[in-house]
């Protein structure tokens, strides 16, 4: 995912906490912030006071219902294809994961993060972005100019149809943290398909279809299990910054404590905090999807707030093409003769990488980096 940028701002606070904190503490995470009894904020998660989260507005995101846009409802097709169009984000359900496969990938996550001792999660604790399984904190721990109150452990399959074969990598505690998370995967996996088959439809591709489809079967997933302690001081902090997702879909399943927020209104100038669905799944647009859309569905800008009294778990599943893929818009939704430019240039994993690893402000979002400046009217 691309991060927005944030000035960064130093900011002293009381009880002693400055800019002298020890970066190796900070560097342990929030959990071990939380466990050592802090009742300030440090210094280095603390927002200038223009990026702190302020009062949000509720959003009730469009709903869109996988078994009847299985069945062919047209109606169905067409909520989907406005969802993506006009929000980027929506509500799925009777999506077919099955409730006590999500029940069990929320617990065994939950149990990961505060059951555990540190010395067990910090094993596959690493700075390094491309580590396939990684425990960190923040977002790029390493460039952040303040910090983000959020821990999360990663795990990337680069080929779907082999996820049998990194399952073995992925951490053995709590025991059924693999299951949960294989099980959750693949359910994850066959709702991504349904969908983007239904996007391309809704988009009228047609040529690159096929190919397409079989590229999502052997694609992509990194599923990300985000810890978002409660925070002694919410108000001066984010447990994720503004971002938009890389990837085709990404697919979060929430516990019962809101904190995701949606960028509404010209120019994304306000934020609404999503009101959860009993049974829902989030499902928004990823840059990636933008880009093939030639900008007729949005990748949306979202963050994560926290709270003071409870902790907060989410698992968000991202889903794209194989990583050496180079993806671009669609040939049948460019025409320069009908006043459908190309609006972004081809993009592949080592651009994102090589993005992410030295993002210094220039972009808002690794999307933005993307675009190409042109004057015409807006797309379909």
């Amino acid at each position: 995912m691309a991060i927005l940028d944030v000035t960064v701002e130093r900011a002293k606070i009381g009880d002693g906490s400055s800019e002298s904190e020890s970066e190796a503490e900070l560097g342990l995470g929030v959990r071990h912030l939380c466990d050592s009894g802090i009742t300030t904020l440090p210094a280095r998660y603390v927002l200038p006071p223009a990026d702190r989260p302020g009062n949000p507005c509720s959003a009730l995101l469009p709903v869109v219902d996988l078994a009847a846009l299985r069945a062919g409802d047209p109606c169905q097709l067409a909520a989907l294809h406005a969802a993506c169009r006009d929000y980027g984000f929506f509500q799925l359900l009777n999506h077919g994961v099955p409730p006590d496969v999500g029940r069990a990938m929320l617990d065994a996550a939950r149990r990961f993060f505060f059951d555990l001792p540190l010395p067990a999660r910090a094993r596959y604790m690493s700075a390094d972005i491309r580590a396939a399984v990684r425990y960190g904190t923040s977002f790029n721990q390493l460039n952040d100019g303040v910090l983000s109150w959020r821990d999360f452990l990663k795990l990337l399959i680069r080929d779907t149809r082999r996820l049998a074969d990194v399952v073995p990598f992925w951490p053995d505690a709590p025991e059924d943290l693999r299951p949960a998370a294989a099980a959750y995967a693949r359910a994850c996996q066959r709702v991504f398909r349904e969908l983007m088959e239904a996007a391309l439809d809704a988009l009228g591709i047609v040529r690159c279809r096929g190919e397409l489809l079989e590229e999502c079967d052997g694609g992509s997933q990194m599923m990300m299990l985000n810890c978002f302690p409660a925070c002694p001081e919410p108000e001066l902090t984010l447990g994720m910054p503004p971002h938009s997702d890389y990837g085709m879909l990404t697919i979060l399943l929430q516990d019962e404590v809101r904190g995701l927020e949606v960028s509404y209104g010209e120019g994304g100038g306000g934020w609404a905090v999503v009101e959860a669905l009993p049974g829902a799944v989030v499902v928004n647009v990823g840059d990636h999807l933008e880009i093939l859309s030639n900008g007729r569905y949005r990748s949306v800008l979202h963050r994560v707030r926290v709270n003071g009294r409870r902790a907060r778990v989410s698992v968000a599943s991202l889903h794209s093409l194989p990583a050496e893929r180079v993806i671009g818009p669609a040939a049948e939704l460019v025409d320069e003769q009908r006043d459908r430019p190309r609006r972004y240039m081809d993009t592949d994993m080592a651009a994102f990488l090589a993005y992410l690893a030295s993002a210094e402000g220039k972009h808002k979002s690794f999307l933005h980096s993307r675009r190409i400046n042109i004057i015409s009217s807006c797309p379909d």
